[in-house]
Order: C-alpha cells, then sequence, then structure tokens
C-alpha cells in the first residue's frame, strides 16, 4: 500500500525520470504502470471511508468509556458502602462535656447522666423506670428515699451521707446531684441495692447497664466489618468491630442483624459477618430484699362496714348479728382532714373488743374522700411530700396501737396517674411500720387496666399483705351510658390480669351487696346538637342511677311491673320496663351472682372475698358465702 501512495504520487506530481530506470538501480525489475482517474477517484473514496470508520470507532470507544464509568459510580453510590462516620455525639444525644449516656440491656436510653470525675450519675426517672423503681427522690424537700424491708434509706441532695434507722453512714462521693429540675442518683449507690452491673466507656463517655439475667442470644464476628446505625450499606458507621469480637443479637432484620457490642453500640451489622448465634448465660451473685409479709392461715371473709361517727362503736353487734362465717370487718374510720397529712378518726376500742369477742378481727380502713380532703390534687400534694406522709403515717398508728387494731385496709380513690409514684411510696413507708408492729396492711383497687396502672399491683404484691381488688364499679353513677355493676366476664377478667403480678395466696376479690336502678331518658335534638364532638355526645340517653342492696332488689321491679330474666352476655339476672316516658334497667346482684363470683374464687384459689357494704346484703347470703370460705 505504501508503494502504491509513493506511486500516486509519482504520477500525480509526473516525474522527470524513468521509474523502470530507479528500480533497475536498485536492483528489482518492477513494471508499476499509471493509475488512471477513476482508479484514484476509487482509491480516495475508500481512504476516506477507512477514516470516517476510524472516527466512529473511537467516538464509539469514548461513548462506551464514559457510559461505563457512569455505571459505575452509580453502582458504588447505589450498591456501594458508605465510609461516612455518624456523629457519636449525635447519636447518643450528647450536647455538653459532662453528659453521660446511658446504654441498658442493649438499648441506648441517650444522654441521660452525668460524669463527675469518675463518678457516673443517672437521671432518677431512668433509674426509676429502667432500673429499680423503689428509689423515690423528693422533689419539694430534695430528698432521696429508698425504702428497705426494715426501713427507709434518706439522703438529702449534694451530701455524702445517708441515714438508715437512725444510723449515719457515709459515701466517698455526693449521692443525689440536682442539675436544673432534673436529680440525679449516683449510680454506684444504686448497684448497692439493684442486681445490675456497669462499665464506663470514653469517646465519648457513656456507660453500658447490664439489669437484666438470663440467657441471650450471641454471636461471633467472622471478619474485619463495621456496625451501622441501619441495616443498609449506604447507612453511616457507628463503629468498627474486629474478627472474635462477641456482640448481642437482639433481632434479624432480612440480610442484617441489629447487635449490641460489649462497649454499648447499638446498630447492624451483615449477618455474612457473623457466626450463627449461640445461647449465652449472664448471671451476678445478688441478695434481693424480701419483704416479709403477714398471711393468715384461712380464708378471708371480710366487708366493709361504713361508720361516719366516734359513737358508732356498739353498732358492729348490730352490723354482724346476721352474719355467718365473717373473719374480718373493715370499719370506714380513718379519713385525711387535710393535705398537710392530719387524721380524722372514729376508731373506737369497744367496737375492737366486741369484734375481739367473736373472733373477727377488724382492719380500720383509711380514705382519701368523705374527711376533709376529696380531689386528686389534693390526694397528690398530700403523698407528694415526705412530711405529709410521716405525719399522716405516724397519727394512724397511733390510732391504731391505741385501739388494739389487727390491720389497716387502704382505700384511696383519688389516684392520678401524676400521683402513682407518690402513692407507692407512702405504701412502702407504711407497709415498714406495719411490720414493725405486726399490722396487717391490706390496700384496696380498682380492676386492673390501662386506666389503673398507677396502682402499681406488682410492687404492692410485694411490699403488702393483701392485694385487694374491687370487682365492681364496671358501670358507676358518672357513667354515660347504663351497666351492671359487675358483669361476670369484668370479674373474672380483673382476677386474671391482677394474678399475673400478684401471688393468689394474696388476692382477694371485692364483691358488691347491691346494684343499680338506671333511667335512660332519650336526649333531644338540642341537647344531641350542643353535645355534639364530646364524650358524652356519642349516646342517646340521659342515664342516672340509684343504689339498691341486695335486700330490697325487687321492689323497685315488682313497683314498674318488671320481668327477670337472665342475659347471657353479663351473667347476670336482668330487669327492664317502661314508665313515665323513660326505660328502667337492672342488673340484678343477688344470690346468682353472688355464686358465680364465690366459684371464680374457688377456681382461682384466691386469699378470700370482701364485699361493701354491711347492711345491705340479704341475711340468706351468708350461708352461701359460707360455704365457699369455710
Amino acid at each position: 500500500l505504501s508503494k502504491m501512495k509513493n506511486v500516486e504520487k509519482v504520477n500525480d506530481a509526473q516525474p522527470k525520470y524513468d521509474i523502470m530506470d530507479s528500480n533497475r538501480r536498485c536492483g528489482m525489475e518492477v513494471r508499476v504502470q499509471p493509475m488512471t482517474q477513476k482508479e484514484r477517484d476509487r482509491r480516495r473514496a475508500y481512504l476516506k471511508k477507512r477514516r470516517q470508520q476510524e472516527i466512529r470507532r473511537k467516538i464509539i470507544c469514548f461513548v462506551v468509556l464514559v457510559v461505563g464509568i457512569s455505571l459505575g459510580v452509580f453502582c458504588v453510590k447505589k450498591f456501594g458502602s458508605s465510609k461516612d462516620r455518624a456523629s457519636l455525639d449525635k447519636y447518643y444525644g450528647i450536647k455538653s462535656e459532662n453528659q453521660l449516656a446511658i446504654i441498658i440491656d442493649n438499648e441506648v436510653v441517650g444522654a441521660k447522666g452525668l460524669l463527675e470525675g469518675n463518678t457516673p450519675y443517672i437521671e432518677y426517672t431512668v433509674v426509676r423506670d429502667y432500673l429499680n423503681e423503689r428509689f423515690y427522690v423528693d422533689m419539694k424537700e430534695n430528698l432521696l428515699l429508698y425504702t428497705l424491708p426494715q426501713g427507709t434509706v434518706e439522703a438529702e441532695v449534694g451530701s455524702r451521707e445517708y441515714t438508715l434507722q437512725k444510723e449515719v453512714k457515709t459515701k466517698d462521693y455526693p449521692i443525689l446531684r440536682m442539675d436544673g429540675e432534673a436529680a440525679y442518683i449516683a449510680l454506684s449507690f444504686v448497684q448497692e441495692y439493684t442486681n445490675l452491673d456497669f462499665s464506663l466507656y470514653e469517646n465519648p463517655n457513656r456507660v453500658m447497664i447490664v439489669s437484666k439475667w438470663g440467657e441471650t442470644n450471641v454471636s461471633t464476628v467472622k471478619r474485619d466489618t463495621q456496625v451501622r446505625i441501619a441495616g443498609s450499606n449506604k447507612s453511616k458507621i457507628l463503629a468498627d468491630i474486629a474478627m472474635k469480637d462477641e456482640v448481642t443479637v437482639i433481632e434479624s432484620k432480612g440480610k442484617w442483624k441489629k447487635v449490641c457490642t460489649e462497649d454499648g453500640f447499638v446498630g447492624y451489622v451483615k449477618s455474612s459477618c457473623l457466626k450463627k448465634a449461640k445461647v449465652k448465660t449472664l448471671s451476678r451473685n445478688f441478695n434481693e430484699q424480701i419483704y416479709p409479709n403477714i398471711s393468715r392461715d384461712y380464708t378471708i371473709n371480710m366487708a366493709w362496714h361504713v361508720v361516719d361517727s366516734s359513737s358508732a362503736g356498739a353498732s358492729v353487734l348490730e352490723a354482724i348479728a346476721n352474719t355467718q362465717g365473717l373473719t374480718t370487718i373493715s370499719p370506714t374510720w380513718f379519713t385525711v382532714k387535710d393535705v398537710n397529712g392530719n387524721l380524722r378518726s372514729y376508731a373506737s376500742s369497744k367496737y375492737v373488743n366486741y369484734a375481739h369477742q367473736v373472733n373477727m378481727e377488724v382492719w380500720a380502713m383509711l380514705r382519701d374522700i368523705d374527711g376533709g380532703i376529696g380531689t386528686q390534687e389534693e390526694t397528690y400534694q398530700l403523698l407528694s411530700g415526705t412530711t405529709n406522709r410521716k405525719r399522716l403515717i405516724s397519727q394512724v398508728m397511733s390510732e391504731v396501737l391505741k385501739n388494739d387494731i389487727d390491720g389497716i385496709n387502704v382505700g384511696f380513690e383519688n389516684i392520678s396517674k401524676e400521683c402513682g409514684e407518690h402513692y407507692l411510696q407512702f405504701l412502702r413507708e407504711l407497709s415498714v411500720k406495719c411490720r414493725q408492729n405486726e399490722i396487717v396492711l391490706s390496700v384496696n383497687n380498682p380492676v386492673s387496666s390501662s386506666d389503673s396502672e398507677q396502682y402499681h399491683l406488682e410492687e404492692q404484691g410485694k411490699v403488702v399483705d393483701y392485694v385487694i381488688i374491687k370487682g365492681y364499679d364496671e358501670y358507676h353513677k358518672d357513667s354515660y351510658e347504663s351497666g351492671p355493676v359487675a358483669s361476670l366476664s369484668f370479674v373474672e377478667n380483673g382476677i386474671k390480669n391482677a394474678l399475673k403480678v400478684v401471688p393468689k395466696q394474696k388476692l382477694i376479690n371485692a364483691v358488691s351487696f347491691y346494684a343499680k336502678l338506671w333511667k335512660e331518658v332519650p336526649k333531644t335534638e338540642e341537647e344531641l346538637k350542643a353535645q355534639e364532638g364530646t364524650e358524652e355526645g356519642k349516646y342517646l340517653f340521659h342515664v342516672t342511677c340509684l343504689n339498691y342492696g341486695m335486700d330490697k332488689l325487687y321492689i323497685p321491679i315488682a313497683n314498674g311491673g318488671g320481668r327477670v330474666s337472665f342475659d347471657e352476655k353479663t351473667g347476670l339476672n336482668y330487669a327492664e320496663w317502661e314508665a313515665d316516658g323513660a326505660t328502667y334497667k337492672m342488673w340484678l346482684e343477688d344470690e346468682h351472682s353472688m355464686e358465680a363470683k364465690l366459684e371464680l374464687m374457688k377456681e382461682y384459689d384466691l386469699a378470700g372475698i370482701s364485699a361493701w357494704r354491711l347492711g345491705f346484703e340479704k341475711s340468706s347470703v351468708w350461708e352461701l358465702i359460707l360455704k365457699y370460705v369455710n
């Protein structure tokens, strides 16, 4: 080809010498004929085409290269692992130098602690909610309290000293600190009364706390890898973990596992980087505090007796004249006079003597109604102050001991959600005094539900002698619709829920000796319109009710011409009738309903029953009760 090009150039230039002569000089015998114009045009077209093909090839290669690079960048961005690292301060919520991040049982609680020197402090609410609810801080009087079976530990804010039953002890650190409106308890002090272990780490400052013991799932790391905030390669890196490190496996999430490292990072690791999980048992030697309780060796058969004057001492004889098998009577003697904890008492030693003569114990009832205070706000004000609680307990115990009373029955009804922790502390402190003086402590509670969690049945079951659930008031005077005082399902569910947290030998179910007569009157259109959007507005009738004792149930039914039939839904006898433009309804608490509830007591092997109240019952019901409690 190169020769042909040379020839072409020669022909185009019209050389002055003979090509054949030149070739002969080189010892070659080559004869080249000059190209015709047609051949030269064809040759130029061929070369042009080749140049165009070469340009196209280079363009295609360039485009492929650009697309390949772009695709590679896209794949790296989409499928490659992020190298970005998370801000650990932001992850833990740390905003200041002395803040301490808290990790409890593989859960990041957040920056809820302080680090003072080498002493870690935990915010009180975290201690209460996660570690040990018996720690109590009085924000009014700046006190830390911890109630043991034999007494209450007390420490003031900023003090290294604390007392237990007047004995003063000292720590080498302040036990309780205040930072703004938050209280912080030294973790080492918490550990003395709580089965927990902890480790401190730096960068950032954090403490890893273990308080749940027993079996847990752990896994060993196969190769060096990272813990990420979420189960994705694109998620930021929390920490690096090395081959043979051990992590706690919390849960699986597709191709990722949520884990907690030994130094408190909770995040996600690829499942392929971990060996098969195995069970590991965590344990720690610790002596739990046991609250001794008083327990009677017979089935409790108790009834409440309403007493509203100090001259009612002899009334016990009349009240118990027709009873059979009654082991315990609870007169409504004690009420709270004011928010400072002063007591109003109708206690009568004569009454107690009469009861003891017929082998009956007296458990005096203490109430936060009908005696000076009567609202949730007042009960909160009373119980949220340590001095108030001490004053009330002191006065109650004085009356109990002076009158030879056998027990205290706490019947507080105005316990709000906010008051729950203060009420529980009151019961702990009262239980210590009762235990020291061999006085039975029982506590009345509404049926367990999401609306009564503030009563803390589980803790009550540990610190008091008997937990009573009031298996009635399913529908009450403030209800927007009529209904039974205590359907069988309501009672049974209350028992089942309570038994989840209270030992059966401590649980007493309360029954009612009364029923409610309901009157329903249709609302007018104007009334319905005015109530639109309210809870009351959901109901079409005005409802009012009157209580009727078991001995008088059939009087209004007979007067109204009602007929009694059995209601399968509630398990109760039921009556209904129309009169004066209204509908009257009554679910009967009679011998039939009583026996069904006694059967439940027997089925669940409870400690006994209590009834509200003496004077409402039919005399024949005692024979029925006696068959089940004897």
